[in-house]
């Protein structure tokens, strides 16, 4: 298959995702008082500051930039996530909401993946891999709370 996306590209990807999952979980943790998912919350955010500690790393190895997700974007994020749980802020509509954003997150990595093709570098596609790996565990686990 014929590359699509360059190292670059990918590894931006990569970031991104997980900047985007560990902004909505630091949103949505402040919501829920249910103990067993803020720590399911806490361990996840934990995972994504890997994975992005090490993006940043592959990143400034391979002298890619990499950017933040800019502040509407943030912006956005909270105030969904803060009209979503106004009404509703048991566990298993926190859940859902994060179960929607991990899936997202699988559907956006793997076509990353895909659009990568055979030539993408070892440790990009080890991390892409990684992080593909971790957001299925976590929609698992997730699907507990429903």
């Amino acid at each position: 298959m014929e590359k699509t996306k360059s190292d670059g590209e990918i590894l931006a990807e990569i970031y991104r995702n997980a900047q985007l999952a560990l902004q909505s979980i630091s949103d949505i943790l402040p919501e829920t008082d249910d103990e067993c998912m803020r720590e399911e919350m806490m361990r996840e955010h934990e995972e994504y500051e890997h994975i992005s500690g090490r993006a940043a790393q592959l990143a400034q190895k391979l002298g890619v930039e990499i950017k933040e997700p800019g502040p509407v974007k943030r912006a956005m994020m909270w105030s969904a996530v803060k009209m979503n749980t106004l009404a509703d802020d048991s566990a298993q509509h926190i859940a859902q909401m994060m179960i929607k954003g991990t899936v997202n997150g699988i559907t956006s990595l793997k076509t990353t993946l895909t659009d990568g093709g055979e030539d993408v570098d070892g440790e990009i596609k080890e991390l892409l891999v990684r992080l593909i790996a971790l957001e299925e565990s976590f929609e698992r686990k997730l699907k507990k709370f429903l």
